[in-house]
């Protein structure tokens, strides 16, 4: 199966963006359609690569026949064209169509100045209709011929056409004049919505600075290969991810980590692709092809992310396919049931029709909607945390349970000594020294981080017999005398009593001969403000937090009890974590969460209602495994992310009450006779542009 990608620029109609995806999905070979109406990409699944060619000769036809004026472009897989700053669209204002607007405004009004009347008036309002209506009557009359009657150009045209039959010449003219002056606004508030959020992902590099044969020539980041070694000067942003192999600089990370704080780095460091060089000159090899690369997944991700649409856009497109048809035929109810039946005027209720008429399109919900998600997954991405798709977000805002990895998510998963303590004469410095010589053949976190903190050479021709006790720690002997250092179980088979130790961290008992010399305690420091992190998390209505954790039960929670975590599982290897999930997930009625590393935690994150990702700079196991990706290790980004959900429901629904409320109250008022055609455009046009610009509110993030 072969996906191909066409962008249709111009794009601005959703209702016609619907018809499109609609009648693509009815080719034949089409096995599965996508239109994304925010970055007009049309992402088609065929059957096979022989019927490609046709499906897109189809599919072109298609288009030019709903919106002649949409250019059809095929896009590779990897060009992200809006997210690159720019458009390639020709413009939403076309100085044609304001020339039409200004002339007929002018038509319209001279009846009026010259006091006109009869035949005369007649024939200038039927000018002034026939300029700036001529276009949407031929495409309503293409749709109708095509099978596909119910759109706003249809509506519009038998309203007008309705209201100079029954001599309204006046409002025929202007609920067309002021039609196109709505979509012309409509437009040019979609392209600001549009803009706002391809400025938000402008972190494309343009170029890269190639080393090649002893110069540095400028190509195209796609071109750079893994191995390939490229200079990026101060002010240019690093093309793809790399190691830095001579220089030192500071970089500007928001683009991907949503910090302000810039980052020093220096020979050595990894280097990711969007970040920004401030100062120096760096040479860097790169490790990733450019499709793979971080700024490559994170455009890949933000754009798809409008395909997977959540619960409420979804209810919304259903709405829209039965609203419009069951408006019209009401419309034509209220024409011809009271005068044929009932014997009232015949002028006064086909009026009344075709208010209904000219209110009937859903453009406002249609548009704002998809806006309003796709601005809060893009302000979002802002500030470093990526989310796959509008449920995602939206599924947030029910998430009453939330589920946490202990290490490397609510601890550092960086392991340190921060205790020593001596008996029986020894002193701290003698304890770790024999700890250390004990753990240098030791590649356990917690003896690699003893070595570490002795820090001085250790001769290894002192040590012999050198042995890993399972479960229990080490023995060896150091200078011929016999060292012990592990937990009580080794200290008790070798009948060696001991000063037992109670703490959060995990416990070292260091033994020579036959006494207890010591005790080593290394502990996995809890992250930076994850207390005040637990505590914003709680106050955005999530009921429980949960740790799972492969620690030791008492270890376990007592760094659940320091954090203020509800409840706590220890000694879990990686398939009980699992298990338990299942059960807490079998006891909550409302969404669960879990936050953990994305690498270890793959399986969990694949489980939960919602999988959350922390850390996820470079991981290729996080981004593939989880929902919401935060690219920092921050926890209380978690909260922000439930910020942006909650801000992004509100202007949403905001948008739905706001549409629905004022069409209906105009639907009522035409249906007894007290609306004219003059509120029944602006509760089609004037209420979509004020939905989309409310919208754009979606992209303002709180902290």
């Amino acid at each position: 199966m072969k996906e191909i990608i066409l962008e249709l620029e111009g794009l601005n109609c959703a209702n016609c963006a619907a018809k499109i995806e609609k009648l693509t999905k009815d080719i034949d070979g089409v096995d599965d359609v996508s239109l994304d109406f925010i970055s007009k990409k049309l992402k088609v699944k065929v059957e096979s690569q022989e019927k490609t060619k046709n499906i897109i000769d189809e599919i072109k036809t298609i288009v030019k026949r709903l919106e002649p004026d949409v250019i059809v472009v095929e896009r590779d897989e990897h060009d992200y064209s809006y997210a690159q700053g720019h458009s390639h669209d020709h413009g939403y204002v076309k100085k044609e169509d304001i020339m039409k607007i200004i002339f007929s405004g002018i038509l319209f009004i001279l009846p009026w100045l010259l006091k006109l009347e009869g035949t005369p008036k007649f024939i200038v309002y039927l000018f002034a209709y026939i300029v700036v209506g001529l276009e949407i009557i031929i495409r309503a009359f293409r749709n109708l011929m095509a099978g596909q009657p119910f759109d706003e150009y249809f509506l519009m045209t038998v309203a007008t056409l309705g209201a100079f039959i029954i001599g309204e010449y006046p409002e025929g003219v202007a609920v067309m004049l002021f039609y196109q002056i709505g979509e012309l606004f409509q437009g040019l508030a979609v392209n600001h919505s549009r803009k706002s959020i391809s400025s938000l992902l402008d972190i494309k590099p343009d170029y890269a600075n190639l080393e090649k044969n002893g110069s540095v020539v400028i190509v195209n980041p796609a071109e750079v290969h893994v191995g390939d070694y490229i200079i990026v000067k101060p002010g240019e942003k690093i093309p793809l991810d790399g190691v830095i192999v001579e220089g030192k600089s500071s970089v500007d990370t928001s683009n991907i980590t949503g910090e302000s704080v810039p980052r020093t780095v220096s020979a050595g460091d990894v280097i990711l692709s969007g970040f920004i060089n401030n100062e120096g000159l760096l040479k860097i090899e790169v490790t990733k092809e450019f499709k793979e690369s971080t700024v490559s997944k994170i455009l890949d991700l933000v754009e798809n992310a409008s395909s997977k649409k959540a619960p409420t856009e979804n209810f919304i497109t259903k709405f829209a396919r039965y609203y419009t048809p069951i408006v019209v035929y009401t419309a034509l109810a209220i024409g011809l049931i009271p005068p044929l039946l009932l014997g009232y005027d015949i002028r006064d209720w086909a009026y009344r029709a075709f208010v209904f008429l000219v209110i009937s399109c859903p453009c406002a919900l249609v548009i704002s909607i998809p806006l309003g998600f796709f601005g809060g997954i893009g302000g979002a991405s802002k500030v470093g945390i990526l989310t796959k798709g509008g449920n995602y977000l939206e599924g947030l805002n029910d998430v009453d349970t939330m589920v946490f990895d202990k290490t490397g998510t609510i601890t550092k998963g960086t392991f340190k000594v921060t205790d020593i303590i001596a008996y029986n004469g020894f002193t701290r410095e003698e304890v770790l020294r024999l700890a250390a010589y004990a753990e240098v053949y030791s590649n356990h976190p917690i003896g690699l981080s003893i070595v570490e903190a002795y820090g001085d050479t250790i001769d290894k021709n002192r040590i012999s017999d050198y042995k890993e006790i399972a479960g229990k720690g080490i023995e060896v002997n150091i200078d011929g005398e016999k060292i012990i250092i592990g937990n009580k179980k080794l200290f008790d088979d070798n009948s060696i009593p001991i000063e037992e130790l109670d703490s959060i961290g995990t416990v070292a008992y260091i033994g020579k001969g036959n006494i207890h010399v010591g005790t080593i305690v290394v502990s996995d420091e809890l992250k930076e403000g994850v207390v005040e992190d637990i505590k914003a998390i709680k106050s955005q209505g999530v009921k429980e937090i949960i740790m799972l954790s492969g620690d030791n039960e008492e270890t376990a929670k007592k760094v659940g009890e320091l954090v203020g975590i509800d409840k706590v599982y220890g000694n879990l290897l990686p398939q009980d974590k699992v298990n338990i999930f299942e059960q807490i997930m079998e006891e909550n009625h409302g969404k669960v969460a879990f936050v953990g590393d994305g690498v270890n935690d793959a399986p969990v994150l694949a489980r939960a209602d919602i999988g959350i990702a922390m850390g996820g700079l470079g991981s290729d196991a996080a981004i593939e495994a989880a929902d919401i990706v935060i690219m920092t290790d921050e926890i209380g980004k978690i909260s922000t992310a439930m910020k942006i959900a909650k801000n992004t429901k509100r202007i949403v629904s905001q948008n739905i009450v706001l549409a629905l409320a004022i069409k209906t109250i105009v639907l009522v008022l035409g249906a007894i006779g007290k609306a004219t055609m003059w509120e029944a455009v602006f509760a089609d046009v004037g209420v979509s542009i004020i939905a989309i610009l409310n919208s754009i509110r979606a992209l303002k993030i709180e902290k």
